[in-house]
């Protein structure tokens, strides 16, 4: 097998044989260093994308301070550059998570757009990964393993060995003399993924010798069935048009009534594939969220909070808002230079259309019985011009509103009210992002 490896790499790097550059994830270890030196022996012989190598360094054992230099000069042998970052790794419960998320943070940052990340995960880390969702209790989409393409960041991630053992990896290495480094923490216990190397799938082998191979099918074939779960959730979600913004603003929101008529997996399918990019996902016990929201009076502001910020009904629809949006605190500010846009700290920009009004103008958000005075159609509540709009209320909080002394001059959102007849200005509102840095 180790003589197919350069024409298997070849095939499935086919459809980015154009991108920018591919960068190898070298770590130093068995499975990067085949996939470098493989590359470097193809880039010898094919037309290739530029090649090079990011090592990310955590410092987290003294061993490891001698791999960046180990993977200089493997690079250096085989004449590509090579990148070292530096990650800082928080603390936490899982010491194994934060490792990764420091790990992955680093790639994200050095990608460019359109280029490439290779990392080495092989056949024995796809069957590892399934069992240790499997007993996690994860569903399709995490039974069906590591995906061998996915976006990351600007550019892509690719995965080109899942389909490969590590003992034909080690083969290859042997037969070309390579040297790799070993992480003396893979021999600890201690950490799940290395119990279910070192002890549980050696176990399984054993007694069934094919087990790497079956489970990375059934994870092929899992990783079909999602795809369809997708196919009949974007089916869904169309029904309940779906929308990700609301004039203007980035609030993603689908109607509830559309997805309350379709059975409960249906719905949960659906909101999931929604919300896999907004957010991470809850567990099956935290799904009670979903159905005390979509159950609640139609008078009732239900809330249904996650990790990364909380979903919210109002005017029939569920509605987004991340952790970054619902931290706003409303803080009043006097215009200087209506000329120029004003910042407004955590609420986006404000600008004039046209030539502003004169006087002294300030921002200020609502405090409740304001009242504005319109050409023909006297004074009115801003309570009442907000209902009229079908304003959301948790949006109402934020909304800038343009004063001049105690004369409320104009509204964001609502460009269309008009204090003076013939008036030659428009309040534009640039509003802050809503992302929780997931997508």
């Amino acid at each position: 097998m180790p003589a197919e490896l350069p024409s298997l790499l070849l095939s499935f790097l086919a459809p980015w044989r154009n991108a920018p550059t591919w960068r190898v994830a070298l770590s130093g270890g068995l499975d990067s260093t085949v996939l470098l030196h493989l590359l470097a022996q193809l880039a010898s012989r094919e037309a290739l994308p530029p090649i090079s190598a990011i090592h990310v360094h955590h410092g987290l054992q003294a061993v490891a301070e001698g791999w960046p230099e180990h993977c200089q000069r493997f690079c250096d042998s085989l004449g590509v550059p090579l990148q070292v970052a530096r990650a800082q790794v928080d603390g936490g419960a899982s010491l194994e998570r934060a490792a990764r998320e420091a790990r992955y943070a680093a790639f994200t940052a050095a990608l460019e757009k359109g280029e490439c990340l290779l990392t080495g995960q092989h056949r024995d880390d796809q069957a590892e990964t399934v069992l240790f969702r499997l007993f996690r209790g994860a569903g399709v989409r995490g039974l069906s393993g590591m995906a061998a393409q996915r976006s990351l960041g600007a550019g892509v991630l690719l995965r080109p060995l899942l389909g490969i053992t590590r003992g034909e990896l080690e083969r290859y290495a042997r037969s070309h003399g390579l040297r790799w480094v070993e992480d003396p923490s893979n021999a600890s216990n201690d950490y799940d993924r290395n119990y279910l190397r070192n002890r549980v799938l050696p176990g399984i082998v054993e007694r069934w010798p094919a087990a790497v191979e079956t489970i990375a099918r059934s994870a092929e074939q899992l990783a079909e069935a999602d795809g369809l779960l997708g196919e009949l959730a974007q089916i869904d979600l169309i029904s309940a048009g779906v929308r990700t913004e609301y004039i203007g603003m980035q609030l993603p929101s689908l109607a509830v009534a559309a997805l309350a008529e379709l059975s409960e997996p249906r719905q949960r399918n659906a909101l999931r594939h929604w919300l896999a990019p907004l957010a991470r996902l809850p567990d099956r016990a935290h799904w009670a969220g979903w159905q005390d929201l979509r159950d609640a009076r139609e008078d009732a502001e239900p809330i249904w909070r996650l990790a990364d910020g909380e979903l919210r009904r109002a005017h029939g629809r569920l509605w987004w808002l991340a952790n970054p949006w619902l931290g706003f605190v409303p803080t009043n500010q006097i215009w200087r230079d209506p000329s120029q846009p004003i910042s407004l700290p955590g609420n986006g920009s404000l600008r004039f259309e046209g030539a502003p009004p004169g006087g002294p103008l300030e921002v200020r958000y609502r405090q409740g019985g304001e009242v504005m005075a319109l050409p023909g159609r006297g004074s009115r509540d801003l309570k009442r011009l907000l209902n009229e709009a079908a304003i959301p209320a948790f949006l109402r909080a934020r909304l800038p509103l343009l004063w001049r002394a105690d004369e409320l001059l104009g509204v964001a959102l609502l460009p269309d009210l008009r204090v003076e007849a013939g008036q030659g200005w428009t309040l534009r509102w640039t509003p802050p992002t809503n992302d929780s840095g997931l997508s």
